[in-house]
C-alpha cells in the first residue's frame, strides 16, 4: 500500500512473461562431443525453440535472439536495457570506441558520427576511388603476366589502403603493410587465446608490439604536420580532440586509430572475398549486375551494391552481437531475467526460411525487387541497428561498389581452390587460402 506521500516501498514488480525457452541438455551435450562450432548449437536452439531462445553451456543460460521484432527490441528500443559489457577484440582495440561503453563511448561516437554521413564521406571519395584504381592497375597486371594471386589478400590489401589513406592522408606503403600484417594474425588467433586477459596479451605479445610501433609512428608524423597528399585525416580530428579534451591521451588515440583500422578493412576485405567465391558458383549474378546498365550508371550502381548486400546477408559483417540484460525484461512474449547474457544472431536471422525464401541460395535480386527482402527493420542487419549501430555503414558500402565498378568488367578470378569451411570469429571469413589467376 502506498504512504500518504505518496511513496510505495515495495519494489517494482518484475516483467511477467513466460520462461525463455531453454534447449535440452542431452542436445548440447551431443554437439559438445561432436565437435561443431558455436552456431550449429545456435542454429538447433532457434530449430527448435523459435527466435527467443536459450541454451547453457556453463551456470547459466545464454538467451539467443533471432526473430526481428526481438532484435529491433534488444539493439534499438531498449539498449539501456542490454548493454555491452566487453568487447572480444579488446586487448587489440582497447579502449577505442567499439569497446568504450556508457558515457566514454557517447563521446567517443560523436567526435566521429559526422565523419561518417553522407556529408562527411565525401572527403574519403577521392582516397576510395585512388585505392581502387591502384588495385585494378595491379590486377590488369596479374592478367597480363597470369600471375597467381590471393583473392583474400588481395581484398584486404585494397581494404587496409583505404582505410589507411582515410587514417593519415597517406596512401599504404609496403613496409606498412607488412606491419600491419600482424592485425589480422591478432584478429585470427583471438578464438584460441587463453581466457585470462594477462595470457592472452603475452600469446600475441610479439604482434600487438608491431602494431603499436605503426600506430606511434603515425601519430607522431601527424602531430608533425605530416598531412598527406589528400590532406589531413581522421587521425588528424583526434589529435584536434586532444588540444581540447584531455581524455584523449596518446593511449586512446592509439586505441582509436586501431579500432578503425580494425573496423575499416577486416570487415570489407572479408566480404568482398566471399563475394568473389560466391560468384565463382553463381557467375549468372555477375553478368546480370553488368547488364543493368552501362558504366557509371545509376542502374548497376545499385546492381553492384544488390551483390553486396547479398553477400552481407549471407556473411554478415558481425555475425553475432553480444549483450547483458541489466535488469529484467519481457522480449517477445519471454521474460529476461536481470544478468542474463544476450546474443542477437544476424547470421541466423539473415538465413531464416521464414523471412528469406530459400535463404541459402545466393540471389541479388533480393535488394533489387520491390519485394524482395522483408521489410522489418530486424530481418537484415549487418551492421547492427540502434545507437551502436557499425559507423562506417556509409563506408564499407561505398569503397565495396566502387571497388567492384573496376574489376568487375575487366577480370574473372579462376579459383584453383576454395576454402571448404568458413571460420566464425569476429566477423565469418573463408578458413583458408584463395588461389586465382585472372581470365579477362
Amino acid at each position: 500500500m502506498a504512504t500518504d506521500a505518496g511513496f510505495d516501498p515495495r519494489p517494482p514488480a518484475a516483467p511477467e512473461g513466460e520462461p525463455v525457452p531453454e534447449l535440452d541438455p542431452a542436445l548440447v551435450e551431443r554437439w559438445r562431443s561432436g565437435g561443431a562450432e558455436l552456431v550449429d548449437l545456435m542454429a538447433l536452439a532457434r530449430e527448435r525453440l523459435g527466435g527467443v531462445a536459450a541454451f547453457r553451456l556453463g551456470p547459466a543460460p545464454t538467451v539467443l535472439v533471432t526473430d526481428p521484432g526481438a532484435v529491433q527490441h534488444v539493439l534499438a528500443l531498449r539498449p539501456d536495457r542490454y548493454v555491452k559489457r566487453s568487447h572480444r577484440a579488446r586487448l587489440l582495440i582497447g579502449d577505442g570506441v567499439l569497446a568504450a561503453t556508457g558515457e566514454a563511448w557517447r563521446s567517443q561516437r560523436r567526435l566521429l558520427q559526422s565523419q561518417f554521413t553522407g556529408t562527411g564521406m565525401r572527403r574519403y571519395e577521392r582516397r576510395i576511388a585512388e585505392a581502387a584504381r591502384v588495385t585494378a592497375g595491379r590486377w590488369a597486371a596479374y592478367a597480363r603476366t597470369g600471375q597467381l594471386l590471393d583473392v583474400g589478400l588481395e581484398m584486404r590489401r585494397f581494404a587496409l589502403d583505404t582505410i589507411w589513406r582515410s587514417l593519415t592522408g597517406h596512401p599504404l606503403d609496403d613496409g606498412t603493410e607488412r606491419e600491419l600484417n600482424a592485425v589480422a594474425s591478432v584478429v585470427a588467433a583471438m578464438p584460441t587465446l587463453p581466457a585470462d586477459t594477462a595470457d592472452a596479451r603475452e600469446a600475441v605479445a610479439a604482434d600487438l608490439a608491431r602494431i603499436d610501433a605503426v600506430a606511434h609512428h603515425a601519430i607522431e608524423a601527424a602531430r608533425g604536420g605530416a598531412a598527406g597528399p589528400d590532406g589531413p585525416g581522421l587521425l588528424h580530428l583526434l589529435l584536434g580532440a586532444a588540444a581540447e579534451r584531455p581524455e584523449y591521451t596518446d593511449r586512446l588515440i592509439r586505441d582509436e586509430l586501431i579500432t578503425l583500422l580494425v573496423a575499416g578493412h577486416e570487415t570489407t576485405a572479408t566480404t568482398l572475398t566471399w563475394l568473389y567465391l560466391l560468384l565463382d558458383r553463381h557467375p549468372q549474378a555477375r553478368d546480370e549486375a553488368l547488364a543493368a546498365g552501362a558504366p557509371g550508371s545509376a542502374e548497376r550502381r545499385r546492381a553492384v551494391q544488390a551483390l553486396v548486400h547479398e553477400t552481407l546477408r549471407l556473411y554478415p559483417s558481425a555475425w553475432i552481437l553480444p549483450r547483458y540484460a541489466v535488469e529484467a525484461d519481457v522480449l517477445a512474449g519471454r521474460t529476461v531475467e536481470a544478468g542474463s547474457d544476450v546474443v542477437v544472431c544476424p547470421y541466423l536471422t539473415h538465413r531464416d526460411p521464414e523471412l528469406w525464401p530459400d535463404p541459402e541460395r545466393f540471389d541479388p535480386r533480393r535488394f533489387t525487387a520491390a519485394d524482395g527482402r522483408p521489410a522489418h527493420p530486424g530481418a537484415y542487419f549487418p551492421f547492427g541497428i540502434g545507437p551502436r549501430a557499425c559507423l562506417g555503414l556509409q563506408f564499407a558500402l561505398r569503397e565495396s561498389t566502387v571497388l567492384l565498378e573496376h574489376l568487375l568488367p575487366a577480370h574473372v578470378p579462376a579459383f584453383h581452390s576454395v576454402p571448404a569451411k568458413a571460420a566464425y570469429s569476429i566477423t565469418v571469413r573463408p578458413d583458408g587460402p584463395t588461389p586465382a589467376t585472372l581470365l579477362h
